[in-house]
């Protein structure tokens, strides 16, 4: 199991002629294999301007989701000069929970964190005694399908034949993925259910990061894994993975796979991710980071890299992603206690 013993990362200067001479999926990669970003901006107007050093945190190792969602959002505000400077940083664990009881403590206003359905439902399964409560909600920004993948050498080469698996070896099979009662393992149990297979024969395999379950995928040291598309696309892409099946509602452009639904299984489901700020910051700062969150949203680079990784536009912010927030707590506590995660 891997440590949920959080890491902070060091920052480094991230080169701004790189904005204008490559796309922006190198530019996500070239931040991916950095630890952090920072630049000094000069330009650009509005309240979002008065940020100062901006953190933000993806409460998780780096490789997966929230990493993703973090780098992309300091690529954007750096492009648009929103902030006088950028870092990005990791605090992985627990689905999330160990960077919240460290975002509850947080006394800067200059500070962000991604969080998601995910943390939604690790708040539950580890009872953890910081919740989102304890921060200050600002926006949905993207939506995701699930997509469910097999090493290319696998003998599953169908999403039945995994689920026939499931049935008659039970624990035999192995599924990898995110933190245990975020996404991945919602649907692993979602499936489970659909499938007739008893929670107590589901083997599901918590990772904090997903550059983890990727690795114990090709290395063949798991059955299958679960986990955001854009998490496992150039891997599906390169022949390395088998897509066996994704989440949503319609397929997904460029991937190979038929929905949960055409397959046969009554499941729908995606993931979402959002940004918070820290409990208690003044109502000034609250303005000026929705600002900040806003511009973004609308800047050509944050469209640009939400394209080219696979993520649907779903913003939402202010009072009505406060509502959101509120509806899907609910509703994530009753398919979790659906599904067998908590009592």
């Amino acid at each position: 199991m891997p440590s949920t013993t959080p890491t902070r990362s060091p920052r480094s200067r991230a080169l701004r002629a790189a904005l204008a001479g490559v796309g922006a999926a190198a530019l996500l990669a070239t931040a991916a294999c950095a630890s952090g970003t920072a630049s000094a901006g000069s330009g650009g107007d509005g309240a979002a301007k008065s940020v100062n050093r901006l953190e933000i945190m993806a409460p998780a190792d780096p490789g997966g989701g929230w990493d993703q969602t973090a780098r992309a959002m300091g690529s954007a505000i750096e492009a648009d000069d929103l902030a006088k400077s950028v870092q990005v940083s990791n605090v992985g664990g627990a689905g999330g929970t160990v960077g919240l009881a460290e975002l509850k403590n947080e006394r800067s206003e200059d500070f962000l964190m991604v969080m998601g359905l995910v943390m939604v439902g690790a708040v539950e399964t580890n009872k953890s005694q910081a919740t989102l409560e304890d921060t200050t909600p600002l926006a949905r920004l993207t939506s995701e399908d699930e997509i469910i993948v097999v090493p290319a050498n696998s003998p599953y080469q169908t999403i039945a034949d995994l689920v026939a698996a499931m049935k008659s070896e039970g624990r035999g099979v192995s599924i990898a993925g995110g933190s245990a009662g975020g996404t991945d393992n919602i649907l692993a149990g979602m499936l489970a259910q659909e499938a007739g297979v008893p929670a107590s024969d589901l083997n599901y395999i918590a990772y904090s990061g997903g550059g983890e379950s990727l690795a114990a995928l090709l290395g063949n040291q798991v059955s299958a894994g679960i986990s955001g598309v854009g998490e496992y696309a150039k891997q599906v892409e390169a022949g390395e993975l088998r897509a066996l099946a994704v989440s949503g509602a319609e397929r997904v452009d460029g991937v190979d796979a038929p929905t949960l639904k055409e397959a046969g299984y009554d499941i729908e489901f995606t993931n979402w991710r959002g940004v918070v700020a820290p409990p208690g910051i003044s109502e000034e700062a609250e303005e000026k980071l929705e600002a900040l969150v806003d511009d973004m949203h609308g800047s050509k680079a944050w469209t640009d890299l939400v394209a080219t990784n696979g993520w649907t536009d779903d913003y939402l912010s202010g009072e009505e992603f406060e509502t959101f927030l509120g509806e899907e707590q609910t509703r994530i506590a009753g398919v979790l206690k659906e599904i067998g995660l908590t009592s």
